[in-house]
């Protein structure tokens, strides 16, 4: 899981909504007021409804990621998407039972078949995965599958028959291996056409290593096959040089290549929707020009559709100060002031136009649309945020993790829904 969302993470949870297209002149309302900070860096397939804000009481609006300059986002957005719903909104919770318990399930949802048969193909230095908690715990990214695995996750999907989800193919890097890969798809096909859960769309997070190998063809057919919804492509900098100084792909991966890169990144493009995604840090893209400069490359030399500029995931201190917190607050680039400066510059924000704010469950974005067609997302996090949605006994997130657990949340042996592991040795015994 990416530091994102939007863990990602992120992330997939925002709708293809309607257009509330406001000119970006209007940024000169949203500039930042004396006292808001100075500059000091898509989890998601949405059925999310779209407010009108004068429909909605500011008391009543979630809250996930507070931030002063989305305040005033708010207030000249004529429309926001809602995506963590309302506690008094019985049509926005679906109400199952999982494990001999019945629980609240928010809708939209996400889950997500952790993916850890090996190391990560790239060691990014602001990986959430090595993030360690201050109250211990085994970290996700530590964990590797058996041979029950695919079972278990069976056995867990049948659990979740006709729950409303999406899936959210993140973790490590799905991708390097190519056998699991294809058999993951083939299990999460199977319960969708038989006992499974019931689902909205399917996204992939990807750094792309296993479509530049020999092979990488079969897995973007056996993607097509499976009704991929879009394909979220890291890449954190235009320039391959620098790119691979924040990424750190290992040695012998054809993927580091800014050629190889784009040739794959353009095959993905013809067979399905594609974005790219570049997380905002001090050495990569932290300026109004480099985001200009990166969103042109995307579009002409990769063909991606979207673009996502995503903040680092903003820590609260449940977290141990390592070097991966460390490299967070060195490389920061605060969402608030990139975005300010990027719409306060003319020859950056020319053409551009407003599509929406989404406001989920710990996070918020902005949808906006360049004069070239391209569709670019500005994205904020929020682990604390996350972490008190979880802490409720509502459920906003699953993740079924290589242990046999599927839990709710990224943290393996907390908030345990369902043990497939213990139910077999049950049975077996």
């Amino acid at each position: 899981m990416a530091l994102l969302l939007p863990v990602g993470e992120r992330q997939i949870l925002v709708q293809r909504a309607q257009r509330s297209v406001v000119s970006l002149r209007v940024h000169r309302l949203l500039a930042p007021s004396p006292d808001m900070p100075s500059a000091t860096p898509s989890d998601s397939a949405t059925r999310a409804p779209i407010v009108p804000m004068d429909s909605v009481a500011v008391a009543d609006l979630p809250r996930s990621a507070s931030s002063p300059f989305f305040e005033r986002l708010r207030t000249a957005a004529a429309q926001v998407n809602l995506r963590a719903p309302d506690p008094r909104q019985a049509a926005r919770w679906h109400s199952h039972t999982i494990g001999g318990v019945r629980r609240r399930l928010a809708q939209p949802l996400t889950f997500t078949p952790y993916a850890a048969v090996q190391p990560c193909s790239a060691r990014c230095g602001f990986c959430s995965e090595n993030l360690r908690k201050a109250d211990g715990g085994v970290p996700a990214s530590r964990l590797r599958p058996d041979g029950t695995y695919f079972d278990g996750l069976a056995h867990a999907l049948r659990a979740l028959r006709g729950v409303p989800l999406s899936w959210s193919l993140s973790g490590l890097e799905t991708s390097d291996d190519a056998g699991w890969m294809l058999q993951l798809l083939a299990t999460l096909a199977a319960a969708e056409a038989s006992d499974g859960p019931s689902v909205e769309d399917r996204v992939l997070y990807t750094n792309g290593a296993g479509f530049a190998k020999t092979g990488g063809a079969i897995l973007q057919r056996a993607l097509q096959d499976f009704g991929l919804s879009w394909l979220e492509l890291s890449r954190h900098h235009h320039e391959g040089a620098t790119n691979q100084a924040i990424m750190r792909f290992r040695p012998g991966l054809e993927i580091s290549d800014q050629a190889v890169f784009e040739r794959t990144a353009r095959q993905l493009a013809d067979a399905m929707p594609l974005r790219l995604v570049c997380i905002l840090q001090r050495s990569g893209i932290a300026r109004p020009q480099d985001v200009s400069a990166y969103l042109s490359w995307a579009q002409q030399r990769c063909g991606a559709g979207t673009v996502v500029f995503r903040e680092f995931s903003r820590l609260d201190g449940s977290y141990r100060d390592n070097a991966t917190a460390r490299y967070l607050h060195a490389q920061r680039v605060p969402m608030d002031a990139l975005l300010t400066a990027c719409l306060d510059d003319a020859a950056v924000s020319r053409g551009w136009t407003v599509e929406s704010l989404t406001e989920g469950y710990y996070f918020w974005n902005l949808r906006l649309r360049t004069a070239n067609g391209l569709s670019v997302i500005f994205e904020s996090s929020d682990y604390g945020a996350m972490h008190a949605r979880h802490a409720t006994e509502d459920i906003y997130k699953l993740v079924y993790f290589p242990d046999g657990q599927l839990c709710a949340g990224w943290e393996p042996g907390r908030d345990v829904l369902l043990d497939t592991r213990s139910m077999q040795e049950h049975a077996d015994a």
